[in-house]
């Protein structure tokens, strides 16, 4: 018997295994509409045997965009194109969801391989919002401390995307609260020095979280599962922290969310990280065991032993990976033979099975 490859449950969903297929920005739309890449790319990790495929940070609104070249779902015309994606990936057997995302004092930056920092306006750039008025760094852009008005309006963004995805033909939702976008930047002292009730103790600076957790898990059907990404740690000295990644874990679990993305960092440019295998693995395990939520367990797990270890001992419910997966779209079914577990494999390449 293997834990990687047991069946878990979310709600009325019944994943097959553990494995997800971690979200992965690709910065190859165009608009924010999906294309045949996206199909390819998405739908070889359904033929490989993934649980749950999660799409790329997918934005809410135009300037939520981390590049010019995000998917997105601000507008009706998204819908289409992700129905082609998620239905191919339930006819092979896999469950969908999109991570709806908004970057905040981070959008408007080049995908990696076009420049570094932020895109100007002659090349398609835009101004970009935040809770305060600082920049990540200084090759990015300042951002526009957000009203009460622009905070209003990204909650109903969230919203509207989430009803989106619902037409899209997506089987869960997450919201990404980490690595420094938006919502991150309104969770860490560093990056909100706002004086009003979404800025300066704990219960206001998770006060927008919890908006638009509420207004995402009002919109999506209640007999599907919700996930957040947080970054459990900023890395940073007098940053958010895992003490406050568990207390707002277990306020989330009350807001009917179902699954904790347990990564870490991208929110100050002064980070200090030590990166070993499995790294962020013990911050899942916390909040798991402190905050009693499934967690979901990301950051360099690359060794089938490695993931069947972090679902059997308890660390996390699901295993989130990312680089194994762009090397590898097969990797479950490998994953499956190392640990001795037999399961179905398409019928078109079954000739490859033993």
């Amino acid at each position: 018997m293997s834990a990687l490859f047991s069946s878990l449950s979310l709600r009325d969903l019944s994943l097959k295994n553990r494995l997800v297929v971690s979200p992965m920005c690709m910065y190859s739309a165009k608009e924010g509409l999906a294309n045949d890449f996206h199909l390819v790319h998405l739908g070889g990790f359904a033929l490989g045997g993934a649980g749950m495929i999660v799409v790329e940070a997918t934005a809410v609104s135009p300037e939520g965009r981390i590049s010019p070249d995000d998917l997105g779902l601000w507008r009706d015309e998204h819908i289409a194109p992700l129905t082609r994606i998620t239905d191919f990936v339930r006819e092979y057997g896999s469950f969908s969801a999109v991570q709806l995302a908004h970057a905040g004092r981070k959008a408007s930056t080049y995908a990696p391989w076009k420049g570094r920092g932020a895109v100007p306006d002659i090349g398609g750039g835009w101004s970009v919002l935040g809770p305060s008025a600082l920049a990540y760094s200084d090759i990015y852009r300042t951002p526009r401390e957000m009203t009460p008005e622009d905070i209003a309006r990204v909650v109903n963004d969230f919203r509207d995307a989430t009803r989106r995805a619902i037409l899209a033909g997506f089987d869960a939702v997450e919201i990404h609260a980490a690595h420094g976008y938006l919502l991150h930047q309104f969770l860490s002292p560093l990056s909100n020095a706002r004086t009003d009730d979404y800025g300066g103790n704990f219960e206001n600076r998770t006060r927008l979280l919890l908006e638009v957790t509420r207004a995402v898990r009002t919109a999506w059907p209640s007999h599907l599962p919700l996930l957040v990404r947080l970054s459990a740690t900023d890395w940073v000295e007098g940053g958010w922290s895992i003490e406050d990644t568990v207390r707002v874990s277990a306020m989330l679990s009350l807001e009917g969310v179902d699954v904790i993305d347990v990564s870490s960092g991208g929110l100050s440019a002064d980070q200090q990280i030590t990166v070993e295998p499995g790294y962020q693995v013990p911050f899942a395990a916390r909040v798991r065991a402190e905050a009693g939520m499934k967690t979901m367990a990301v950051g360099l797990i690359t060794e089938p032993l490695q993931a069947e270890a972090v679902v059997s001992e308890g660390a996390a419910d699901l295993v989130a990976v990312a680089r194994a997966f762009l090397r590898d779209p097969h990797w479950p079914q490998h994953a499956a033979h190392v640990l001795g577990v037999d399961i179905p494999w398409p019928v078109q390449y079954e000739r490859a099975k033993l």
